[in-house]
C-alpha cells in the first residue's frame, strides 16, 4: 500500500514513464507542470495546441521544447479531439486538460469517434494525505457526479475501486459517509449506504469492502468507532470515502486542503484512460501529483 505522496512518485518513477497527451497545451501552468512530471522521469508528452504559443511559453518557462513532440492545431475543439484520439489510438496512455474549458475536453473524451467511452459514467477521483495519517484517502466524487442515485453510487465504486488498486490496495475498504451510523427512512443516503453494503456482501460489487453507513469519524478514526461500538473492516480504517452528492464531496475535498493542510491529487475515471483535468487553483505540487497519479492508474488499466 502507498502511504503518502513520496512513496506514490517514487513508484510512478518505476512504472513509468507513461505518455501523456497534453491537449490545448498553450497553457503555460500545464507546460510547467508537464515539465515537472518529465524531469521526474514519469511522463513522455504529446503536446497539442497552437504550436507557435507553445513555443513562446516554452521559452518564457524555460522549457527545452525540443523534448517534446508537438502537434500543431489551433481549434482548441479540434485540438480537444486530436488528443484524445492519440490515447485512443494507443500513442499515449493519458490526456491532461490544457487551456481548455473542462465541458470540451469531456465532449472529446466522449465522441462516438474517437473517445474514450466505456458506457460508464465519468467521475472524479481525488487522493489525499492528510497529516497525521499514516494512509493516504481516496475520495469520489467531488467534482463531476452530482447528486447519484443507488445505482449511480455503486458505479462511482466500481471506477475507484482501481484506482484503488493502482495504489497498491489489495482490498480496498469503502466507506459509505453520511451524517449517522444507522439506518434512517427521512434520510435517504443512509439507506443507500446501507444497501450498498449489502449489495457487496452478496457479491454484487466486487473487489472491495463496502460499509455503511458511516460517519466520518468513525470511517477515518479507529477510536471514534470503538466508542460507537462500530464492527464493521471499513470502521476507523476506510481507504475510500464515497460522499452522497457533490456538495458533500467538494466541501469534504476543500475542508482538507485548506483545513487539513493535506497533499492532493486528482483524476477523471470511468474512461478507457485516466484523464488529468487540474484546476488554475490547485499548487503546482498538486498537479504534478495527479499527473503521477495518472501514470499509476495508466499502468494498472493498460496491465498485459
Amino acid at each position: 500500500m502507498i502511504k503518502n505522496f513520496d512513496q506514490l512518485m517514487e513508484i510512478a518513477r518505476k512504472r513509468g514513464p507513461k505518455k501523456i497527451s497534453l491537449a490545448c497545451a498553450e497553457d503555460a501552468d500545464a507546460l510547467k507542470a508537464i515539465e515537472a512530471a518529465r524531469k521526474e522521469g514519469i511522463v513522455e508528452a504529446i503536446l497539442v495546441g497552437n504550436e507557435k504559443i507553445i513555443r513562446e511559453n516554452a521559452k518564457k518557462e524555460d522549457i527545452d521544447i525540443s523534448n517534446y513532440e508537438i502537434v500543431n492545431e489551433e481549434d482548441m475543439m479540434e485540438a480537444s479531439l486530436k488528443a484524445v484520439e492519440i490515447v485512443s489510438t494507443g500513442k499515449a496512455h493519458m490526456v491532461m486538460k490544457g487551456l481548455v474549458d473542462t465541458s470540451i475536453i469531456l465532449k472529446a473524451v466522449l465522441n462516438k469517434e474517437v473517445g474514450l467511452r466505456t458506457g460508464k459514467p465519468l467521475s472524479h477521483v481525488a487522493l489525499f494525505h492528510v497529516p497525521g495519517f499514516d494512509k493516504m484517502h481516496l475520495v469520489t466524487d467531488a467534482a463531476m457526479t452530482i447528486a447519484p442515485d443507488l445505482e449511480g453510487k455503486k458505479a462511482l465504486i466500481e471506477n475507484i475501486v482501481p484506482v484503488a488498486k493502482a495504489l497498491d490496495i489489495d482490498m480496498p475498504k469503502v466507506a459509505v459517509i453520511c451524517a449517522k451510523e444507522k439506518p434512517n427512512p427521512k434520510m435517504p443516503d443512509t439507506m443507500d449506504a446501507r444497501a450498498l453494503q449489502e449489495m457487496n456482501e452478496r457479491g454484487e460489487i466486487k473487489d472491495c469492502i463496502v460499509g455503511g453507513p458511516l460517519a466520518l469519524d468513525n470511517a477515518v478514526s479507529k477510536k471514534a468507532s470503538e466508542i460507537k461500538g462500530i464492527d464493521h473492516p471499513c470502521a476507523g480504517d476506510a481507504d475510500i470515502l464515497l460522499t452522497g452528492d457533490i456538495e458533500a464531496g467538494n466541501v469534504l475535498y476543500k475542508s482538507m486542503i485548506y483545513f487539513g493542510k493535506a497533499k492532493n491529487a486528482g483524476v477523471i475515471v470511468g474512461a478507457k484512460a485516466p484523464i488529468v483535468l487540474t484546476s488554475r487553483a490547485d499548487s503546482d505540487e498538486a498537479k504534478l501529483y495527479s499527473i503521477a497519479l495518472g501514470v499509476l492508474c495508466a499502468a494498472e488499466f493498460f496491465k498485459s
